[in-house]
């Protein structure tokens, strides 16, 4: 029997909407503005999805587009303009930068309450500690991809491959912080196909084409696919082998289909959350 496919465009759909109609109690729309150094193909793509899903909902949006050679000085000097622009809720700079840019150090330049991408390393703390401000948008949407499911949480055994700062790390203490048991894997875990066999939840997050195989599955199993992987022919694939695993698990979300949509609709609800928080203060 073939697996329950997640569909996270349904599910996004649904939290948009709901952003949309909340948008609209508000005094002033929120805004978003986006950060693009260079000409990256996949930056570019992404950055116009996010653009055109603020426009739809009516958010105030602006992109700024930086050469591939702007200092680290000059990314930073946006950032202070944005963070001092009483009309924007949301700053996000897109990854990855040009070598030549600390990443994390114009991360660590957005003010927190603007950080909607919540990798500040305030966001990031407060997280860690149990008291969320803001949520990554990729974990915050697989969790909510599981509630839109009714998928249970409490005492399973989830499994999170890789611990980025991103995704992997956040991932595994949202899932702790719903009472599941969390394992986080990586490039020097051991037997891993040992440790999927008994996973209740296996989250992927290696940005590796088919890196988890089909057959390594329990059957009961969820699985929730983050990586979104060009193959040379240009398709779109994620982390698992999702041909073989949907006749070996219970439940998978679909590349592309799957958490992409759910992650931008979690920026959206970031920006709108953060606007909310502006104009009541």
């Amino acid at each position: 029997m073939s697996a329950l496919i997640l569909d996270g465009r349904k599910c996004a759909k649904h939290y948009l909407m709901e952003a949309r109609r909340q948008a609209g109690d508000l005094s002033r729309a929120p805004g978003i503005s986006v950060i693009r150094v260079g000409e990256d193909p996949a930056s570019k793509v992404y950055v116009s999805k996010k653009a055109a899903r603020a426009q739809r909902l009516g958010y105030v949006q602006r992109t700024i587009v930086l050469s591939e050679n702007a200092t680290e000085q000059a990314v930073l000097e946006q950032v202070n303009l944005l963070n001092s622009d009483d009309s924007i809720d949301g700053i996000l700079v897109q990854l990855p930068l040009p070598n030549h840019i600390n990443a994390q150090r114009v991360l660590d330049s957005i003010e927190p309450s603007k950080d909607v991408d919540g990798f500040h390393i305030h966001n990031a703390g407060a997280l860690s500690q149990g008291r969320p401000e803001v949520v990554p948008c990729t974990p915050k949407g697989v969790m909510r991809l599981l509630s839109f499911y009714d998928i249970s949480l409490s005492g399973k055994h989830a499994v999170v491959i890789g611990r980025s700062n991103i995704v992997g790390r956040p991932m595994a203490q949202l899932l702790e912080q719903a009472n599941a048991t969390v394992t986080v894997c990586h490039s020097r875990t051991q037997n891993l196909q040992g440790i999927l066999a008994n996973a209740d939840i296996v989250v992927a997050a290696v940005g590796r084409a088919h890196f988890v195989k089909g057959e390594w599955l329990k059957a009961d199993s969820v699985v929730i696919d983050v990586g979104i992987n060009r193959l040379d022919d240009g398709r779109l694939v994620g982390d698992v082998a999702f041909e073989t695993a949907v006749n070996h698990c219970a439940a998978i979300t679909p590349v592309p289909g799957g958490i992409g949509p759910m992650t931008i609709a979690m920026l959206m609800e970031n920006t709108l959350r953060q606007s909310e928080r502006h104009q009541n203060s």
